[in-house]
């Protein structure tokens, strides 16, 4: 794995905070080499991740919801000052957002080779992603 890591550009702490925040968007297991495709086209191409799970993250335990992964995000939760929050911060968080099981390990060290800057989740409750090149196209995968 390591050389995998290495042959995406990463050092070994970037490819386990990338995996962690993989493993906290993916529901769908099969879906983490996709999901880890569009966090390194974004790199590559210096967008930043915008990740909802590092906000989460950075929110920290719900003691109302007894959840440390607030669901639905409002727009004030994306502009919370924090390092992890990646919707704010260009590059990776300072650290891992959860732990990252193998598979998000080997997502990062063998992601899919895609086309994909955009994931969201489909509108059926499956826990499965439609993915998208263009902003435009992940803004008509939007649930009504």
């Amino acid at each position: 794995m390591r050389a995998g890591f290495q042959d995406q550009g990463l050092t070994f702490h970037q490819a386990v905070i990338l995996a962690s925040i993989v493993q906290r968007e993916a529901i769908v297991e099969e879906e983490m080499p996709l999901i880890a495709s569009v966090f390194l086209n974004r790199l590559s191409a210096g967008m930043k991740l915008d990740s909802d799970p590092t906000v989460q993250y950075a929110l920290g335990y719900d003691p109302i919801k007894t959840t440390w992964w607030k669901t639905p995000l409002s727009l004030d939760d994306l502009a919370i000052s924090s390092p992890y929050n990646t919707y704010l911060q260009v590059g990776f968080p300072p650290g891992p957002i959860s732990n990252p099981g193998l598979s998000a390990l080997k997502a990062i060290a063998h992601p899919s080779q895609t086309p994909y800057f955009y994931f969201r989740a489909v509108c059926d409750g499956s826990g499965r992603h439609n993915f998208s090149q263009t902003f435009e196209e992940h803004q008509q995968n939007a649930c009504p």
